[in-house]
């Protein structure tokens, strides 16, 4: 089952997708259920009731489906929080020690953006960088957890992610703090899908990115040095997580800031993906210009 919301910015519907006997994938419209896929519908056991909806033949197809927009999955996250350098190899191009503890920092809500939506380089940028993550959904409030098992009934499932970031911006030199690298417009594309927590091995997920049709970064999430349980226990000592928060969980080695790509430039294609989350594509234009116009 994946969930995701589909229509212009600000008129989106919330659909579940789903296959039939025969295999073949068909939308239906969640309106019946919610009007919208939030922390409210996550916290209110949504999608335990929009799976027994499907069951039980209680929606109706969404005509034209395939021809709307894919809007982001969650009508916008509360919190966008994230884990630093979650990969050996990638700390390691990096330039840095694999953390012995998680390396957290956050990214404003407005980063959002859908995963198919053109996507802008700030107008001073040179070092603007491409990162496929796994996206945790939460599902419920936690803090304080008492214990790492606790942690996994707080995920109502999982999202693909391009974590966006400005170099320049974030590390050492004139501007240098992760927040001014990691807070610019539209540099968090979510989706294409929600998929539920039961319906995915965080665990073993291919990760890959391209950029222009080549090849950029291709690992595992059996690599991550965190694991999804472990994330959650963790930042619920220091926050609330709340239901509707993402969490980003780091992305593996294969990034410009290795110093083995070229950032990206105006025109560039970049496509993320994680087997079973869906491929995301962003078309890049220099903040600036419009978006028509870099077409």
């Amino acid at each position: 089952m994946k969930i995701a919301r589909l229509g212009e910015p600000g008129q989106e519907v919330p659909v579940v997708i789903v296959a039939d006997s025969t295999g073949v994938e068909r939308t239906y419209d969640a309106r019946p259920l919610t009007a919208e896929i939030d922390g409210d519908f996550l916290a209110g056991d949504g999608i335990t009731k929009l799976r027994a909806a499907v069951v039980r033949g209680e929606l109706p197809e969404l005509a034209g489906a395939d021809a709307l927009r894919v809007g982001t999955p969650l009508s916008r996250p509360n919190t966008v929080v994230c884990i630093g350098m979650n990969y050996a190899a990638h700390a390691a191009e990096s330039g840095a020690e694999p953390p012995a503890i998680p390396v957290v920092f956050l990214k404003p809500n407005s980063t959002v953006a859908a995963p198919f939506d053109a996507s802008p380089i700030p107008p001073l940028s040179a070092k603007y960088d491409w990162e496929v993550e796994l996206g945790i959904v939460v599902g419920r409030q936690v803090s304080y957890l008492d214990s790492v098992e606790a942690a996994a009934s707080a995920v109502a499932g999982y999202v693909l992610a391009n974590d966006l970031s400005e170099r320049e911006y974030q590390l050492p030199g004139a501007a240098g703090q992760w927040t001014k690298g990691k807070s610019l417009p539209k540099s968090t594309p979510i989706g294409p899908w929600l998929v539920p927590a039961a319906d995915v091995d965080a665990g073993n997920l291919r990760l890959r990115s391209w950029v222009n049709g080549e090849p950029r970064q291709d690992s595992n999430t059996s690599d991550l040095i965190f694991d999804v349980p472990t994330v959650i226990h963790h930042l619920s000592q220091y926050m609330v997580l709340e239901p509707g928060d993402v969490i980003l969980t780091g992305t593996p080695e294969g990034v410009a800031l290795s110093g083995r790509f070229p950032y990206i430039q105006d025109g560039d294609v970049v496509e993320v993906e994680i087997a079973g989350l869906g491929r995301q594509r962003q078309e890049f234009f220099r903040a600036g210009t419009t978006a028509k116009e870099a077409q």
